[in-house]
């Protein structure tokens, strides 16, 4: 009698579980294969998420104990921008001449996460002289290329994995497990190579993370395309006269691109060298940025479950107003203030509140002002003005930083997204009427690596 009680609670128990994948019991009429997806979806989302967050967390830091520069760091994020842009629309063009979303998808993410392993063993074969910090520079580039090259298929099947009914209520679920699932990753993994030392432990930790991303793809290739029977309807022969040509009357969609390029610019300008200051100047350890890291993690979570709803009342945009503004104090205070641990930390939360609101809304913006049937080609010139702003700010942050050292750049940084801030107020609208947007996760979109600062 007990054992089946026990066999009763553990199929009970399995199916909450299975019905928390899909976002909750909405999804329970849908067909089976699109409920296998969106569990396959989920998985993926959790071991992905995990995965990113260890070198999101500690690639600066591993290049910076093989002895790498401050300069180094700076022209490494600039440059991968640079790369990034120049793959984005030919990206775009492969997904729609042949339709090939998910194998496109997948062929970037293997790309990524062979590249992570060889930059986690290069260390066992090279010693560490100048060449072996080059070599891996030009890794942490590649792998942003892979990156990068699969972004516009994962936009474009994305939209079709999830019925629109239940994209909030699933995206919402998601994000949150892939908000803990990054945050233990980045606590144990900080802990496990304070323990084990550098640069080793961060050897460790990247084959770790390219492990988790072997799993994550296996759940993704999992993934049914809804549309793989027929791909004539999806297959475009575009070319890049006339993917340039489709921007003409897209007045909403360029204001918003150009904001997006003072924003990015700025937040650039100081973004490569937050972790270069905790550890050259604060002198803190893995694992100190690891809690720091997690308090921005935890504080995240807790305002993206509450601030949908408030976006669906006051829209998104006036949302994306008000933390906008708030934003640019995290990095004046960083600059002016943050000289303890427990600053660190209290700004880093604060960071993560203000952060968790503005990437959902400004990623629900970024989707009314894309058309479904040319969201690839729209979301690639997103990414490249993303890209390309990123490394302009990068490039003049590593001027910059030799001059007026780290307080300097973090109140540059400021201003200037106090200035985008108001060119989105005056300027950036939404298009009417918005009827294709669906909410998702910012996080996984945006592959420009930000620290959310």
């Amino acid at each position: 009698m007990k054992f089946s009680k026990l066999q009763f609670q553990s199929a009970r128990i399995r199916r909450h579980f299975t019905r928390f994948t899909w976002g909750g019991a909405w999804a329970a009429q849908l067909p089976a294969q699109t409920r296998q997806n969106l569990t396959h979806f989920f998985y993926d989302g959790l071991f992905s998420a995990a995965s990113d967050k260890i070198v999101l967390t500690y690639i600066t830091i591993y290049i910076l104990s093989l002895g790498a520069t401050r300069q180094q760091i700076g022209l490494l994020s600039s440059l991968s921008n640079l790369t990034a842009a120049l793959l984005l629309l030919p990206a775009a063009m492969l997904v729609e001449r042949t339709g090939e979303r998910k194998k496109i998808t997948l062929f970037g993410a293997s790309g990524s996460r062979l590249i992570l392993l060889l930059m986690a063993l290069l260390p066992f074969i090279l010693h560490r002289t100048n060449l072996l910090i080059w070599i891996i520079l030009g890794f942490a580039l590649l792998r942003e290329g892979f990156n990068n090259l699969g972004f516009p298929g994962w936009m474009a099947l994305t939209g079709d994995i999830v019925p629109i009914e239940g994209r909030g209520r699933y995206f919402g679920t998601r994000n949150f497990i892939m908000g803990v699932a990054g945050m233990a990753a980045a606590l144990l993994i900080g802990q496990m190579i304070t323990q084990i030392g550098e640069p080793l432990g961060y050897q460790v930790a990247f084959i770790l993370a390219a492990v988790l991303g072997v799993i994550s793809m296996s759940f993704f290739a999992r993934i049914k395309d809804p549309l793989a029977e027929d791909k004539t309807l999806h297959q475009i022969q575009s070319n890049f006269k006339d993917i340039f040509v489709s921007l003409r009357g897209q007045k909403h969609f360029i204001l918003f691109c150009v904001f997006t390029a003072i924003w990015n610019f700025s937040i650039n300008v100081s973004g490569p060298f937050f972790t270069v200051f905790m550890v050259d100047t604060l002198h803190f350890t893995a694992a100190m940025i690891g809690v720091a890291t997690v308090s921005n993690t935890i504080a995240n979570l807790l305002v993206q479950r509450r601030i949908g709803s408030l976006a669906d009342r006051w829209s998104n945009r006036n949302v994306a107003i008000i933390f906008l503004f708030a934003i640019p104090f995290v990095p004046l205070v960083w600059g002016l203030w943050a000289r303890q641990y427990w600053q660190v930390i209290l700004i880093e939360a604060i960071s993560g509140l203000f952060w968790g609101a503005y990437n959902l809304v400004n990623f629900n913006t970024l989707l009314t002002h894309t058309p479904v049937k040319q969201r690839a080609r729209f979301s690639a010139f997103y990414q490249i003005v993303v890209t390309l702003s990123l490394a302009g700010g990068a490039a003049l942050g590593s001027i910059l930083i030799a001059k007026i050292d780290f307080p300097g750049v973090a109140v540059t940084s400021a201003i200037g997204r106090w200035l985008a801030a108001v060119f989105f107020l005056l300027l950036v609208h939404d298009p009417l009427p918005p009827t294709d947007a669906f909410e998702a996760e910012p996080q996984q979109v945006l592959s420009e690596e930000i620290p959310e600062t």
